[in-house]
């Protein structure tokens, strides 16, 4: 009993070092960036965007150096469907969040891409080097297109990336300071997760799919929760299907990078991919659907473009829709 509760505090200690660390870490980086002359727009793109899967990307190189990949994919899958459930769920039932017209022909349509590729890569529950590659390969022609595309029509949130002021000198001490603590949080995450799932005797993807992942999307649900509270959710919508993107493509393929993850026996398609692809098509759906509907109305009425915006029953319905996933996952007839 007491290494469980050693276990669980070095869940907690991992998660609370992650968090830390994550913030300092891409702090510093794109502070480093920025005084280096690259451009707020492009280092909001790509370090900014690419640090809030950091914790993710992390804890799946150290699990799948410690033999664990299985909770890696977890940890992608469970994150992504955390951060359309619950944090989009319980933002939208405080505050509708606005629906950008870049989000229906940039990120939505590259999200449904990648997450249809994933579950080309998952159907045989076997993640090999090649496919991890592929999937990592993938990120950086798509970063190339989204900046090229941001730059052309840039929106004046973007333009305004919330980089950090600091002189080079700190912003490398924060750097190193927070890469060191990211590496040391997630190795103890890791250990910690690993041994809760075997004193359970469950699998550590279902460890990843459910511990690992709501905690590593905390962080967003606070800032999101804080951002809707105060008025402020002009980019909430389009960060979390951004870090969704990464999440997949960056988390996911590091397990089979670092050899080949066998997850047959368990449910990781029929199950939790499927579950991620069904919520994440409602999700895109339902902004496709208000963003039509709300300016055809708007437009047969006046010619006034009413802004859209994901609202309280939308927001309902993806909170329910991921407490439903969890009695699935941990049902008797599972």
């Amino acid at each position: 009993m007491s290494e469980l509760w050693l276990s669980w505090a070095a869940i907690l200690a991992g998660f609370i070092g992650l968090v830390w660390s994550a913030d300092r870490f891409v702090g510093g980086s794109a502070a480093i960036a920025s005084n280096l002359g690259i451009p707020k727009l492009i280092v909001g793109l790509t370090i900014v965007s690419l640090g809030t899967s950091a914790p993710e990307i992390v804890v799946s190189i150290s699990a799948a150096l410690k033999g664990a990949g299985d909770l890696a994919v977890g940890n992608a899958l469970g994150s992504n469907l955390a951060n359309i459930g619950m944090v989009l769920g319980i933002t939208a039932l405080i505050a509708p969040m606005p629906i950008q017209r870049h989000l229906l022909t940039q990120e939505i349509p590259i999200l449904l891409l990648v997450t249809a590729m994933a579950g080309a890569l998952l159907y045989d529950s076997l993640l090999v080097t090649w496919e991890g590659g592929l999937l990592a390969g993938t990120l950086i022609p798509l970063m190339w297109l989204m900046i090229r595309a941001k730059q052309q029509s840039p929106s004046p949130e973007e333009e305004d990336s919330d980089i950090p002021d600091m002189e080079t000198l700190t912003a490398a001490f924060w750097f190193i300071a927070g890469l060191a603590v990211l590496i040391a949080s997630s190795e103890i995450l890791v250990w910690g997760a690993k041994n809760t799932a075997e004193h359970f005797g469950v699998s550590p993807l279902i460890i990843g799919l459910t511990v690992i992942a709501v905690g590593t999307s905390l962080p967003e649900l606070a800032a999101s929760v804080v951002s809707a509270i105060k008025g402020h959710t002009d980019i909430a919508l389009g960060n979390i299907i951004g870090s969704n993107i990464f999440n997949i493509l960056a988390v996911m393929s590091v397990p089979g990078m670092f050899g080949p993850t066998d997850m047959s026996g368990s449910e990781v398609f029929s199950r939790d991919y499927l579950a991620m692809a069904a919520i994440t098509l409602f999700l895109a759906a339902a902004i496709v659907l208000d963003y039509v509907l709300r300016n055809s109305a708007s437009s047969a009425a006046d010619g006034v473009v009413v802004h859209a915006r994901l609202g309280r029953r939308i927001g309902s319905a993806l909170l329910l829709g991921y407490i439903a996933y969890y009695y699935l996952l941990f049902s008797p007839q599972q």
